[in-house]
């Protein structure tokens, strides 16, 4: 993966507010898994799982399985280390390819 093809999915994915939420309360509260930020943020766990993933394909959240207070096993989210310094140098420096600026491409949709 090049380096603009991770400042793409970086952008992309923290071009939502559910997953600029998520990373902010990962980054105040810890560790937490899917039910606790479902609920915490008033959505489905299944939509949630979705940010998560986006969140996690952008290298900006990572998870791992423990037991939650249940006992059951669990996906546990935290926040990743990163980053992002964003200036005209940074994206020139990551060479986006030419089609990344085609609005119909794949790049354009914040899903």
């Amino acid at each position: 993966m090049t380096d603009a093809d991770i400042l793409l999915r970086q952008l992309q994915a923290l071009a939502n507010p559910v997953r600029l939420w998520v990373v902010s309360k990962l980054a105040r509260d810890g560790p937490l898994y899917v039910s606790q930020l479902a609920r915490a943020a008033g959505i489905s766990r299944p939509l949630m799982k979705m940010h998560l993933n986006k969140l996690e394909g952008a290298a900006l959240v990572e998870s791992r399985t423990g037991a939650a207070e249940t006992g059951k096993l669990a996906n546990f989210y935290s926040v990743a280390p990163f980053d992002l310094h964003l200036t005209p140098n940074s994206i020139a420096n990551a060479g986006p390819p030419p089609g990344a600026a085609d609005p119909k491409s794949e790049g354009d949709r914040n899903g």
